[in-house]
């Protein structure tokens, strides 16, 4: 369960960086290339986020979090490179 939290935390991040890149370089008025581009990756980023949260209370308590620590790796998929820093620091046992 641990390396597929690895592995969520890891694409999850990669999907949000990518899809908050795309959505600096796409013009509003381009609906085209939204439908093409913009919503796969979006939609593949939503599960990754969804996936991302419910394995986080799922290893929580292999992991030995507080509910302080659990809120922190929350609050880390809000952030850019944030799942990063919880892949190496709060995850461990893999």
């Amino acid at each position: 369960m641990i390396k597929i939290f690895k592995f969520t935390a890891i694409a999850e991040g990669i999907s949000y960086l990518v899809l908050f890149a795309n959505m600096l370089l796409i013009k509003p008025n381009n609906i085209d290339l939204y439908k093409k581009l913009l919503y796969p990756i979006g939609m593949a980023h939503g599960v990754l986020f969804i996936g991302y949260v419910v394995l986080a209370f799922l290893i929580m308590k292999s992991q030995k979090w507080s509910f302080k620590d659990l809120f922190v790796v929350q609050l880390a998929s809000l952030l850019p490179f944030g799942t990063f820093y919880i892949e190496k620091k709060y995850v461990k046992n893999a």
